[in-house]
C-alpha cells in the first residue's frame, strides 16, 4: 500500500511539474504580443500537456506554418531538445517571411527549419520523440492545382512520419472539425475542415494508437459548414485535439 501511494505521489509531481514546464514555456516574454494574442483561442498550454510534450524531446512540427508552435516547443524542450519545424513549398511561399523573423539572427537556436515536399520527408532519417500536426491535416486530402496546391500521397505521407518516430512516440493532431461523414477531399477544399472520424480511421491505418481526446477547443455553437475563414467563426471553429501513439 505504501509502494502505491509513493508511486502515485510521483505520478502527481511528474504532471504538475510538466504543466508548469509547458506554462512557462507560453508565458515566455520573448514570445511576440502577436502571438500571445491568439493564446486564448489557441490554447496551446492546454494543447501541449495534453499531448505530454516534455523537455529534452526532439519534436516534428508538421506543416508548421509561422511558428506559433514551433516557438512554444523550443522553450519547452530546452537547449537539450529541439524542434523541426517543417513545412512544404505551398506553406512556405504563404509563411516565408514570418519564419524569416521569428528564427532571425539564430533568435530560437534549437529550433531547425526544413521545406520539403511531402515525398522528400523520405529523405528524412532523424528520429523525434514526438510530433505535431496542428490545423493543417485537412490539407493532405485535396487538390488545388490552381491556387498552388498539389497532389499529396496521404498514405505516403503518414507513413514516413509514422517511420520518423521512435517506438512509444507521441503524434498529436488539431483540426477544425467538419460534418461527419463528408468527403475529405470536398470539405478539405471548399472550407478547409475534416471529420475527425476519418483522421482517427487514417492515422489507424497508418500504424497509429488512437489514445483519446481533449476537449478543450470544442464549439457547439460552431456549424461545421463554414469556411473556417469566414468571420463568423475565425478562431473559434470546433476543433478537435486526437492524441496518437506509435
Amino acid at each position: 500500500m505504501k509502494n502505491l501511494v509513493a508511486i502515485m505521489f510521483m505520478f502527481i509531481c511528474f504532471n504538475m511539474a510538466h504543466a508548469n514546464g509547458v506554462r512557462e514555456a507560453v508565458e515566455n516574454q520573448a514570445r511576440t504580443e502577436v502571438d500571445r494574442d491568439l493564446d486564448s483561442k489557441r490554447k496551446p498550454a492546454e494543447v501541449l500537456e495534453f499531448f505530454g510534450i516534455q523537455p529534452g524531446m526532439n519534436v516534428l512540427d508538421v506543416f508548421g506554418g509561422g511558428g506559433y508552435y514551433a516557438e512554444i516547443l523550443s522553450y519547452l524542450v530546452g537547449e537539450a531538445g529541439s524542434v523541426t519545424l517543417y513545412n512544404n513549398s505551398p506553406w512556405n511561399a504563404f509563411v516565408n517571411k514570418n519564419v524569416m523573423v521569428r528564427l532571425k539572427d539564430n533568435r530560437l537556436p534549437n529550433v531547425k527549419r526544413v521545406v520539403l515536399e511531402p515525398v522528400g520527408l523520405e529523405s528524412l532519417e532523424e528520429k523525434f520523440d514526438a510530433a505535431i500536426f496542428v490545423l493543417g491535416m485537412h490539407d493532405i486530402y485535396y487538390v488545388d492545382e490552381e491556387n498552388g496546391w498539389p497532389a499529396i500521397d496521404k498514405e505516403g505521407f503518414l507513413a514516413n512520419i509514422h517511420r520518423l518516430l521512435k517506438d512509444g512516440a507521441v503524434f498529436g493532431v488539431v483540426d477544425h472539425n467538419a460534418v461527419t461523414g463528408t468527403d475529405p477531399s470536398v470539405v478539405g477544399k471548399s472550407v478547409h475542415r475534416i471529420d475527425p472520424a476519418v483522421v482517427i480511421r487514417d492515422l489507424k491505418a497508418a500504424g497509429f494508437k488512437f489514445e483519446g481526446e481533449s476537449n478543450v477547443l470544442r464549439n457547439p455553437n460552431d456549424t461545421l459548414d463554414i469556411s473556417v475563414f469566414d468571420q463568423s467563426v475565425s478562431r473559434k471553429t470546433d476543433r478537435s485535439i486526437l492524441k496518437f501513439r506509435k
